[in-house]
This record gives C-alpha cells, structure tokens and sequence, in this order.
C-alpha cells in the first residue's frame, strides 16, 4: 500500500485489557513495519507517574495523539498501546488517522479472564504496575470489545505481519 510514491503510514491500535499481549505484539509489529510504539505504561514509569492517576492519563494520551498526528502526516507509522476500551475512542482514532491518509489496524487481543488476571498478578511480582483482581473486575466491566461488524471497518494486517 503505498501513498503517492512512498509506504503509506499505518495507525496499528492495539486493543485489550492488561496482561492481554499487547506490549508483545507491539514490539513485534514496530520492528515488522518500521513503526513507532507508544506505551503510555511505559512513560508513566520513566516519568515516575502514578501509574492510576487519571488526569496524567488523559494528558499523556493527549500528547501521544498529537505526536501520532504528526508522524502519519511524516509518513510515519505509529502503534498505540494504551488499550482502546471503548468503541467511540477507536471510532474517532479510525477517522482521524484515515483523514491523514493513513491506513488502520485494529489488534483485538484476547484471553480469558482469568489467564489475564494471573498475567498481571506475575507481572506486579516482577515489578510491573500493581493491577489487582479488583482492578480487573472493573475493567472487564467497563471494556467494549470490539464485533466483527467494527473490526470489519479496518484494514487488514500487512502480510508479513500477520
């Protein structure tokens, strides 16, 4: 897929609760399309946040999209990994990031509840974030995972990707 005589940009959103892969598959898919990975957990910890506080959170996804913006506008490819739990949110990024001429995934990871309940419990024992069960239960609660009718309206992986 190109755009005029270059790569057209990729906006990859990685999609999924904690513990669910998504840091994996982005370190993977970063090196497999020459992209740029943002991982609002991973700056909160170089930047010494509370890892819970919301308003950083909004901030920090705040700058991260405008920095996305930017680079897709470059030719840039970006992946976003910050779990896009609601349906309006990846909505707006599909439309955003096309009106830029970009192309966009969306990665649905998956795993059942309570596989990712014991990923993020050994996690915090290596010195992750401390996600507790509870914490758990309310993301599930308030998780919109994407249908095949929404995963339809993207484009498909790049085939080396896949």
């Amino acid at each position: 897929m190109t755009a005029g005589d270059r790569l057209q940009p990729r906006l990859v959103l990685l999609c999924g609760l904690p513990g669910s892969g998504k840091t994996m598959l982005a370190r993977e898919l970063a090196d497999a399309y020459g992209a740029v990975r943002l991982n609002p957990d991973e700056w909160k910890r170089a930047l010494d946040a509370d890892p819970f506080d919301e308003h950083f959170r909004v901030g920090l996804e705040g700058q991260f999209w405008g920095l996305t913006q930017r680079l897709l506008t470059l030719g840039t490819s970006v992946i976003l990994e910050w779990g896009f739990w609601a349906r309006s949110e990846r909505d707006e990024m599909r439309e955003a990031a096309r009106s830029l001429g970009a192309a966009v995934e969306l990665r649905f990871l998956d795993a059942p509840y309570d596989e990712l309940v014991r990923r993020v419990v050994a996690r915090h024992a290596l010195g992750g974030i401390a996600i507790t069960e509870g914490h758990m239960d309310r993301y599930r609660g308030i998780f919109e995972p994407p249908t095949n009718d929404e995963l339809a309206l993207y484009d498909p992986p790049l085939p080396e990707s896949s």
